[in-house]
């Protein structure tokens, strides 16, 4: 008997393009040190001097950290949870009771009410005992239920579900389904309205906290009708719904407490009054919401990063070889150097990212898209280096060295478990496109219409008007600037000099822009296409961004008397270590293998190269590639396991 086949929702690429494009916040409507930066413009006075918390706000956040500390030293064994592969309820029910589940909701909802900056300091620290602690309580706040209807959410909607967001139940977030992806305009699952409510019909996949929810965000098309616009719809439903069925509970390399499933809605009903925004808005919304929820994963990530330098620092101070510690041997110490550094400089773009997005006097959505970009990558490198200077014992399991009597560091475990990052919340392939798009924004907003191939002639030589006059204002500026001067900057020289690094950034902020321009001229309507390219662009400014971070936090730590010297020290390291990564970045712009690699793919898929597949076994079992996903009720007894 053949497997089922997967009914898929078929759309053209200009389709799936427009659907993408109606998503995105169109406007800029306050400044960003991000994409001016994209556009050659290096805007040092949104970022320096770097912002501060206020008071109160510190004050709150300090004394919940110093609670959250004490419980996690004394409350959570991450041993056990990676052992029995799940958080027990006696955790869960201790963080109910700190607030943990509110921590960024209003404290008249019953939340903590803490800040963007104090969030991410949270979930850093309990994700440096256990990750997956530290995602189910992400995942709940920063893309769940309660981030979505903060900011888009009626009163009435806020007054029903956030108390209980904030003390006892736990939300998930439900967009992605086994056949579609990062290319929402596929979605299947059916919202049909009927009368006053509306029924819900599909399959979702990858539920990060769906197996354990009480409350669920859900992404459903709604059909066009009348009196029905239509279009992608969020929806708030409830776990213990009819028809609601988690049919199976995923198992992952890493993140093994995470309690994430494969969830089926048949014929849920869901009140009108459930809906978030108004139809159409869904894809908007989950987009919106994510400017800010993506700090939370990078936030972790810099947590991950000083938890790799600490072990990294005593093991290597500890381990001897040829009369001497290995951190003393270059080799070793290259690799404490780039975490120590790229420790840092993660740190700094988190929190820059997260005290402008507290101020809420910039737009950071390039920014916090950057922060998971580059904290994603980044923090999987310190963890492969780290494992690499441990050596053997980087590669053996915690429990196994604790067995034989040595110190159980679960080095193998972090490397695990950050890898999913490099996916997670859009995958870094998917971020290169996202944030490439913005970065052009100002390029298509003027010359857009002379590469559509719909446009008219008539329109087509009105925007090549409008593009002759915006370049020739903007191309002049991007010959010369503050960073070929030798005294710009000099404010962030102090026994190390940060200024020189700081008017790199300047410079090559504009050599970005000048090669950005220099791609759209080159390939036009063709430059979606050049994702390498384009990946490489991004690269270079995320690259930027944490240069800029790094310099601007180690002068505000000066400033403070806060290990000012150190501070600078790290900087310069990081900014060195940086500096030789655009610059290879650059050079791979233009010469590089991107076209040969077309060639190879064509030949691999068209079968040119099935004889290098010989002499090897494959140890796969049978079954279709994507799951059937077609609607109807469950044949599956239900996985879902409330805490306790």
């Amino acid at each position: 008997m053949s497997a089922p086949t997967t009914q898929r929702t078929t759309v053209s690429e200009r389709e799936a393009r427009q659907v993408a494009e109606a998503a995105r916040e169109q406007g800029w409507r306050k400044p960003s040190f991000a994409k001016e930066l994209f556009l050659g413009r290096f805007r040092l006075d949104l970022i320096h001097p770097h912002p501060l918390p206020d008071p109160e706000s510190v004050r709150r956040g300090e004394a919940f950290l110093a609670e959250l500390r004490a419980f996690c030293e004394s409350e959570i064994d991450a041993v056990r949870i990676e052992r029995e592969a799940r958080i027990p309820d006696e955790v869960v029910a201790g963080l109910k009771r700190l607030g943990a589940l509110g921590m960024k909701i209003d404290p008249k909802y019953g939340g903590l009410g803490l800040s963007q900056l104090y969030y991410n300091k949270a979930l850093a620290l309990v994700g440096s005992v256990s990750p997956a602690v530290g995602a189910l309580l992400s995942a709940h706040q920063s893309i769940g239920v309660p981030q979505p209807l903060k900011i888009f959410g009626t009163q009435e909607q806020k007054d029903a579900f956030l108390p209980r967001c904030a003390s006892t139940d736990i939300s998930a977030f439900l967009l992605t389904e086994p056949d579609v992806g990062s290319d929402p305009a596929r979605l299947a699952t059916m919202a049909v309205p009927d009368g006053d409510d509306y029924i819900l019909d599909g399959v979702k996949l990858w539920t990060t906290n769906g197996v354990v929810a009480d409350l669920l965000v859900v992404m459903a098309r709604v059909p066009k009708s009348e009196g029905h616009p239509g279009g992608i719809t969020a929806f708030v439903v409830e776990g213990t719904a009819e028809g609601v069925t988690v049919e199976h509970r995923n198992a992952f390399m890493g993140l093994r407490g995470i309690e994430n499933g494969v969830t089926r809605l048949h014929r849920v009903r869901v009140p009108a009054a459930n809906r978030i925004g108004p139809e159409g808005a869904g894809l908007k919304i989950a987009l919106t919401t994510l400017n800010t929820g993506r700090l939370s994963l990078p936030a972790m990530c810099a947590g991950a990063g000083k938890w790799c330098l600490k072990i990294a620092r005593q093991w290597a101070a500890e381990r001897e070889q040829w009369g001497r510690p290995v951190a003393l041997h270059e080799a070793v110490g290259s690799k404490i150097s780039f975490i120590a550094a790229t420790t840092f400089a993660l740190e700094a773009v988190v929190d820059l990212a997260s005290q402008m997005a507290d101020e809420d006097r910039n737009d950071i959505r390039i920014e916090a898209a950057l922060a998971k970009l580059y904290g994603s990558e980044m923090s999987w490198l310190m963890a492969d280096e780290l494992v690499q200077i441990r050596g053997g014992r980087g590669y053996e399991t915690a429990e196994s060295l604790a067995a034989r009597g040595e110190r159980g560091v679960p080095a193998e475990q972090m490397l695990r478990d950050l890898r999913i990052n490099r996916i997670f919340e859009g995958s870094t392939e998917i971020m290169h496109l996202l944030i490439a798009r913005e970065a052009v924004d100002a390029h298509l907003s003027v010359a857009g219409d002379l590469i559509d191939p719909d446009t008219s002639l008539q329109d087509k030589a009105k925007a090549a008007a409008d593009a002759g006059v915006f370049y020739a204002k903007w191309l002049p500026k991007l010959v010369a600037g503050p960073g070929q001067l030798p005294s710009s900057y000099s404010e962030f020289k102090h026994g190390i000099d940060l200024s020189g690094h700081l008017r790199f950034v300047e410079r090559h902020a504009r050599k970005l822009a000048r090669a950005t321009f220099y791609g759209m001229s080159r390939w036009q309507g063709r430059m979606e296409t050049k994702q390498g390219f384009l990946g490489r662009i991004v690269d270079i400014g995320a690259e930027l961004f944490a240069m800029s971070a790094a310099c601007v936090r180690a002068e505000r730590l000066r400033r403070e008397g806060d290990h000012g010297r150190e501070a600078y020290q790290l900087a310069d390291a990081f900014c060195h270590q940086s500096r030789l990564r655009v610059d290879d970045l650059f050079t791979r712009l233009w010469s590089n293998t991107d076209d040969l690699d077309r060639k190879v793919v064509k030949g691999v898929l068209n079968g040119s190269y099935d004889w290098l597949e010989d002499g090897i076994l494959d140890p796969s079992t049978e079954g279709p590639w994507i799951a059937d996903a077609t609607p109807g009720p469950s044949e599956e007894p239900s996985a879902r396991r409330p805490f306790g």
